[in-house]
């Protein structure tokens, strides 16, 4: 009874894969699952919905496994190229992160109090420069003044660790 469909659902599955071989794989294939749901003495009550349904859901297979083995190609590419473990997350850039963290928060402990102060407001609460001026009863400019002396400390420190981190992996180098 299967047999009436095999011509249709040939077609059916050329169209979809564009290549009547692979065509025929997946028809083959369907075959194979149905007659198997049939030789379990389940009754199948429309046969030609099945074939269809399985065919695409074998056409479905089939595209994932070739999806992961082009992913899985690019990843055996990538792994010979690249190092294992992402740059982030190797020890010498976790090193630097942390001294550079270090040192941005010595420079902003170090910085005057009322300059820390409208520092933090405006960096890290994100707050503007006259909400911050009216909460420390001082005026914009001076808030304009702190922030640009805290930015300005930030960036001497920033020089100041890169240079730091330059000279050693000068020195691992060598």
């Amino acid at each position: 009874m299967l047999e009436h469909y095999y011509r249709e659902l040939l077609n059916f599955c050329t169209r979809a894969v564009k290549d009547r071989d692979a065509a025929a794989d997946v028809v083959q294939e369907s075959y194979a699952r149905v007659l198997a749901i049939q030789r379990s003495s389940a009754p199948i009550l429309e046969p030609r919905a099945l074939l269809y349904q399985t065919a695409r859901n074998v056409m479905v297979d089939q595209h994932r496994r070739g999806l992961l083995r082009r992913h899985e190609d690019l990843h055996e590419i990538s792994e010979a190229d690249h190092p294992a473990m992402p740059a982030h997350e190797e020890p010498q850039a976790l090193l630097a992160s942390t001294q550079a963290i270090e040192a941005y928060v010595a420079t902003i402990e170090a910085l005057p109090p009322r300059c820390r102060e409208a520092f933090i407001l405006h960096v890290f609460d994100g707050l503007p420069h006259a909400e911050i001026a009216q909460r420390m009863g001082t005026s914009v400019s001076m808030v304009e003044k702190h922030i640009a002396r805290g930015r300005l400390e930030c960036r001497a420190s920033q020089r100041l660790v890169q240079g730091l981190q330059v000279k050693t992996a000068a020195l691992r180098e060598q």
